[in-house]
């Protein structure tokens, strides 16, 4: 990715929030607010309220347990999450959306992967760690996120020092967010739709717009304007993606003007190129095709128009 930003003061000495949660008792007391949830789930904002302790599923089509699709060391992140170690990406399957055009529909979609313990989620976090991975990056957690919580406190307890990168889609409640206060370091969500109509039609997900920016409200609110170390690497702060989709400039205009209003032009944005028509874009002839070059260019000069100077590009193609 190539990256257009402004230079960030580097953070010296940083250790990870949930260290300090873990000294106070306070991380074990998130795992036992979180797990109370799960006879009643609310940990999205579909708020499905089934009881996934009983077998119960909810639009997520996922239990009480951590299903894992794999842990990586992963260097295609933006730079500041990559690094040149790689970021300690952990893969869980089901997703709260139902994006049509989704990249990763194996794991989100057809839900594979391997039924996971906290302890042996636990140990996974560890192994990233050993093999010098820059950070834990958690991919659409939010359904997991009791187990998530007892295996981090597991993993902390056990020598577990790594930031910890929450990757979502945006589509977060606030209740849960509040639950990960001084658990995250870095927040790396999606911002998709400013459109609700698009955001209905491709997503099954007409409320995404106002859930969205409430939760980059919060997260903003909790970790400010990213924070790099000595070496370039992401320590804590917001960095927001937004994924062009072909024909919908104006969703994008409105979603990068709504980021420079409504949080700041100083938060730092990644602007994605890579849309690709699979998974179920074929029922969509819009989207059976990649977005053009004049199209991107366009969406570049966006960033320019509202100010978004601080972030990071990707190449076309």
């Amino acid at each position: 990715m190539a990256a257009t930003m402004t230079p960030v003061e580097p953070t010296h000495g940083y250790e990870p929030g949930y260290r300090a949660l873990l000294r106070s008792g306070e991380l074990r007391e998130r795992v036992r607010v979180a797990a109370a949830q799960l006879t009643e789930c609310r940990l999205c904002p579909r708020a499905c309220a089934v009881n996934r302790l009983a077998g119960e599923l909810g639009f997520c089509g996922m239990g009480a347990e951590v299903v894992l699709y794999k842990p990586k060391v992963h260097l295609g992140e933006e730079p500041p999450i990559s690094g040149t170690r790689g970021s300690g990406i952990l893969f869980f399957s089901g997703c709260t959306m139902a994006c049509v055009f989704c990249q990763n529909f194996p794991m989100s979609h057809w839900r594979s992967g391997h039924v996971l313990s906290p302890a042996t989620l636990a140990r996974a976090m560890l192994y990233l760690q050993r093999r010098g991975a820059h950070n834990i990056n958690l991919v659409t957690a939010t359904h997991f996120l009791p187990r998530v919580l007892e295996a981090l406190h597991l993993a902390a307890r056990q020598g577990l020092h790594l930031p910890i990168v929450y990757n979502s889609s945006g589509y977060q409640s606030l209740e849960t967010l509040r639950l990960l206060e001084g658990v995250v370091d870095v927040y790396l969500p999606d911002f998709k739709y400013a459109d609700a109509e698009l955001a209905r039609r491709y997503s099954a997900t007409p409320d995404y717009p106002g859930v969205c920016l409430a939760a980059l409200r919060e997260m903003y609110r909790q970790v400010g304007d990213l924070q790099l170390d000595e070496e370039g690497i992401a320590r804590r702060g917001l960095l927001v993606r937004h994924l062009v989709l072909p024909g919908a400039l104006q969703n994008t205009e409105r979603v990068l003007s709504t980021i420079a209003r409504e949080l700041s032009p100083n938060v730092h944005m990644s602007l994605m190129s890579q849309y690709l028509p699979i998974w179920e874009a074929r029922r969509f002839p819009e989207l059976m095709r990649r977005v053009t070059e004049e199209e991107y260019h366009q969406a570049l000069a966006l960033l320019d128009r509202y100010g978004l100077e601080n972030g990071w590009v990707q190449e076309l193609g």
